[in-house]
């Protein structure tokens, strides 16, 4: 199954709980702290920053990418359980 990861940057209102919400419904594991990643089928990367947009505000930030493969080192608790 694809694994995306979005990165966002809330810049004035920092409405956290739209998103949060939204990315919950994903199942989505924090991994940093605007960093986000989780999996989902039947879509790609453009799909999904157009859904995402609906629940930021449009000055904000927000980047979406499908990955392949993937380290980290220090990352919260949780990350572990991706997939």
């Amino acid at each position: 199954m694809p694994r995306y990861i979005i990165s966002y940057d809330l810049r004035k209102k920092r409405d956290y709980k739209t998103l949060y919400d939204e990315l919950a419904k994903f199942n989505a594991v924090s991994i940093l702290e605007s960093d986000w990643c989780f999996e989902r089928i039947n879509t790609n990367a453009k799909g999904l920053r157009d859904y995402f947009k609906k629940f930021i505000d449009d000055d904000d930030g927000l980047f979406i990418a499908e990955i392949a493969d993937w380290a980290s080192h220090k990352a919260p608790a949780g990350t572990d359980d991706l997939p």
